[in-house]
């Protein structure tokens, strides 16, 4: 039995587009500039997250899964994913326009890459004046037009475009063609990939001057090219998102002294997001109560094996099970 929350090292990721707000969000000090990505919990070869604290500091998430299986990730995911964690969870700032881009669904990424699709959605934490989200296609278009678009530029004009205010969630499917505009602080979690097929990027150049690259014809066969009459989620309660991949729901709490019940809707760890204030997660820990504060931009792992999970503060967070 595990029975102990863990916190995980970020990974700060700087991009082309990347922005400054992350590390004041997450009250962090850093030299470095144009972060993009906080990688707050990852399997991504080469990224996997590390323990940074308490008695398993130093170890892989991959390591943490094969010493604790089940009571770490629970039967059903520890089944269907093995040691691989099933999720990867992020923060992203965004001070330019994220490329145009899709990703493969299931079938598809095993087929090409030996790996899982990628789908993902979005819970927007701030945003500046004239921010835009940019999520699924304004019209129908074959294939054949979608590639004539992408040759003379003119891609942006099917795509659909949204004022992007805080609170608003987007649920991105894989073959669902998106892009985050400038101006944007947002919490992503997605499916354990980093596979993305990039359509267009605004004719920019890549740190040695050359044009980024673009996946034209592997995106041809990945995109969704049905129009749907709404991309942005309608919430109407705490739960925001329910699919095979994974559950989020938003909790708001006002107080320290009334808590707020944690979602437990799947056999699965649950991970807790701060996105606003300063949260205090509490626990039973044999015949104690014990508790974890998660102050904004933090993120814990909460295993299986623990379960009635209590929220408490003036806070909003995201939690997630797969």
């Amino acid at each position: 039995m595990l029975k102990k929350p863990l916190h995980f090292a970020p990974y700060l990721k700087s991009v082309i587009w990347g922005g400054e707000r992350i590390p004041s969000y997450k009250g962090i000090e850093t030299d470095q500039h144009n972060i993009g990505e906080s990688w707050e919990i990852s399997a991504v070869s080469g990224h996997v997250s590390i323990v940074d604290r308490g008695e398993f500091k130093g170890k892989s998430l991959t390591e943490m899964i094969e010493l604790f299986g089940a009571d770490l990730v629970g039967d059903a995911n520890l089944k269907k994913h093995g040691t691989r964690f099933p999720l990867l969870i992020k923060f992203i700032n965004t001070a330019g326009d994220l490329s145009v881009q899709v990703h493969p669904n299931d079938n598809l990424a095993r087929l090409r890459h030996n790996s899982p699709g990628k789908t993902e959605m979005w819970n927007v934490i701030e945003t500046t004046p004239g921010a835009k989200i940019y999520a699924g296609l304004s019209e129908a278009i074959t294939p054949d037009e979608y590639e004539r678009h992408v040759a003379d530029k003119t891609i942006m004009d099917v795509i659909a475009s949204h004022d992007s205010s805080a609170g608003d969630v987007y649920f991105l499917p894989a073959g669902r063609i998106h892009s985050i505009g400038a101006g944007n602080l947002l919490a992503e979690i997605q499916q354990t990939s980093d596979i993305t097929y990039r359509i267009y990027d605004y004719d920019r150049l890549d740190k040695d001057g050359n044009p980024r690259q673009l996946h034209t014809d592997l995106a041809r066969e990945a995109i969704d090219y049905q129009v749907y009459s709404c991309y942005k989620e309608n919430v109407k309660s705490p739960l925001l998102v329910d699919c095979p991949n994974f559950a989020v729901h938003r909790l708001i709490s006002t107080s320290e002294n009334e808590p707020a019940i944690i979602p437990d809707t799947r056999d699965s760890f649950t991970i807790v997001m701060c996105i606003l204030g300063n949260a205090t997660v509490r626990f039973a820990d044999g015949d104690n109560l014990s508790e974890t504060a998660i102050p904004q931009g933090d993120t814990w792992l909460f295993p299986a094996d623990m379960k009635g999970l209590e929220l408490t503060g003036d806070t909003t967070v995201l939690t997630i099970q797969s």
